[in-house]
């Protein structure tokens, strides 16, 4: 598969490492352009782009960036692909987004707006890098780690929640994108590595 990452920091450099790993063909990008992307690609055989080289790379493209920095990405050349949506929304640092602080959308729902004609699928929000990074183990393995996945579109879930196998991991699915507030920071499944009976019991349980 062809994948692009927007975002070199801990998920978006842990995921390139990751999906390089596995054979996929990654082109990784960030805000302050392809030079400063050096050493990861010679580590790991991605190719280093801008952030439109990423987002035309393949038919999926992850965006692992602040919540506040949507708006800038490439939202033209976006439009139609399948957008993996690493995000957390955190005040301290993405200041005050009335929307999403209100309670009144989730910061998916929020970045679907931001990137029309994308179909936004929510995934690697819940887990810490280091985890995402080490702890991916065979199918059927006791107590394997779950990750919750969100999406309006079943098909784009669906090829998401593959690729989360893939990584070894089980996906659970967590409805729409205005349910996914229930994998959002302060909720059970955020940073918890729960197995996928304990994901889905979490969501369940979250409380706004």
């Amino acid at each position: 598969m062809k994948i692009g990452v927007i975002g070199s920091g801990k998920i978006g450099g842990t995921l390139t490492r990751r999906f390089r790993s596995l054979g996929h063909e990654v082109t990784v990008a960030n805000s302050r352009g392809p030079d400063t992307l050096a050493d990861l690609a010679a580590e790991t055989g991605a190719t280093a782009g801008t952030r439109e080289e990423a987002a035309t790379a393949g038919d999926l493209v992850v965006i692992a960036v602040p919540v506040r920095s949507v708006p800038d990405l490439p939202a033209a050349v976006l439009n139609g692909r399948i957008v993996i949506d690493a995000d957390n929304y955190y005040p301290q640092r993405d200041g005050h987004i009335a929307e999403i602080a209100d309670g009144k959308l989730t910061s998916s729902r929020w970045t679907a707006n931001a990137l029309p004609g994308t179909r936004v699928v929510k995934a690697f929000n819940n887990i810490l890098w280091t985890h995402l990074l080490e702890r991916g183990q065979p199918a059927g393995t006791e107590g394997r780690i779950a990750l919750p996945v969100a999406g309006d579109d079943a098909d784009a879930k669906r090829t998401v929640m593959d690729l989360v196998e893939e990584l070894g991991f089980d996906p659970v699915d967590a409805g729409t994108l205005d349910e996914s507030w229930r994998q959002q920071p302060d909720t059970p499944v955020y940073g918890t590595d729960r197995d996928a009976a304990g994901v889905r019991a979490g969501l369940a349980a979250a409380e706004r």
